[in-house]
């Protein structure tokens, strides 16, 4: 398989993925599928991500996440 193909499938299998994290999280159905409050959302989140609350947002989330996947089990 040609260089190219492998990186689309790759990059096709994390869109896949991240769009499976926001249902997942049932943003989906409390934005009632609205992309333009879903998209403000996430800008929300990288405007926190690219602030002084950074590491202490990352921590805090990557906690919650974690927790939730193991419930999961």
């Amino acid at each position: 398989m040609r260089e190219w193909q492998v990186k689309r499938r790759e990059r096709t299998r994390q869109l896949i993925e991240l769009g499976g994290l926001v249902v997942k999280a049932g943003l989906v159905e409390l934005a009632d599928d609205d992309r333009a409050t879903l998209y403000g959302a996430f800008l929300t989140v990288a405007a926190k991500l690219r602030g002084e609350e950074r590491e202490q947002a990352l921590v805090l989330w990557r906690r919650k996440g974690k927790r939730a996947f193991e419930m999961e089990e």
